[in-house]
């Protein structure tokens, strides 16, 4: 049987959760039940488990914080995040931050079964292209990178400072100094750099006018963007298009 520890903070779901489980009658039982994400790092500090099934929103530490921490201490296991906001948004940070899979409560037993399902086809797929004594690779990555990475992402390069701390649960003065000691510049810095790099990309493949890609870029006022363009490409962004038609 495969071991799963449910993190949620209302009893009668973790109930629900457990008996949905067990409808599916697939190899897996429930070993543990915690409250919140800080029982369930305390409790994985002396216990090995292959899923963990936790909600979103919980007090003391919440789900997206605990796969974190999950990360951060190696621990050799699978976070499935379970949620009753039916909100996309909450599935993407999930998914960003590491979660296996998603689900909206309450959880049906075709959905629970699907997702461990899912799990047992990972875990024959990894035994078989790894040796049996190497660990699943949990592809964890610092919480700057996650935040560049996810900057990168973006249609629009536009990710406010604050937005970008409470996205990887840090609070801004304390990202702003790890994001300064990981890449060598400070945020602000960091951020104009790449808007003016897609300005630049702008100004070479599409027609739009310079005043649509300061506005597309975040930057009301065309002055400022043109100064600013100029400061780092040491071109106006006419000057710059005509170079490269």
């Amino acid at each position: 049987m495969h071991s799963i520890l449910i993190v949620e903070d209302e009893r009668w779901v973790r109930t629900a959760l457990r008996k949905t489980i067990e409808k599916t009658e697939l190899p897996f039982k429930v070993v543990h039940e915690l409250t919140n994400g800080m029982e369930a790092i305390d409790w994985l500090s002396q216990n090995k488990v292959d899923i963990v099934l936790t909600d979103i929103r919980m007090p003391v530490m919440d789900g997206l914080a605990l796969i974190e921490e999950i990360q951060r201490r190696k621990h050799m296991t699978r976070v499935v995040i379970v949620s009753g906001h039916d909100d996309f948004t909450y599935a993407q940070q999930a998914i960003r931050h590491g979660a296996f899979d998603y689900m909206l409560k309450p959880v049906e037993t075709d959905s629970m079964a699907a997702c461990l399902q899912k799990w047992l086809e990972k875990q024959e797929k990894g035994r078989a292209s790894k040796p049996d004594n190497q660990p699943m690779d949990l592809n964890e990555i610092s919480p700057i990178e996650r935040v560049i990475r996810h900057i990168a992402s973006l249609s629009v390069p536009d990710l406010p400072m604050n937005e970008a701390a409470a996205m990887v649960h840090l609070n801004a003065s304390y990202f702003c100094k790890l994001f300064k000691q990981q890449t060598g510049h400070n945020y602000t810095d960091y951020m104009t750099g790449i808007r003016m790099k897609e300005a630049t990309r702008l100004l070479e493949k599409t027609s739009l006018r310079i005043s649509e890609i300061a506005e597309r870029l975040g930057y009301a006022d065309l002055a400022y963007f043109s100064n600013t363009f100029k400061k780092i490409v040491s071109v106006t962004p006419s000057e710059y298009r005509k170079t490269r038609i």
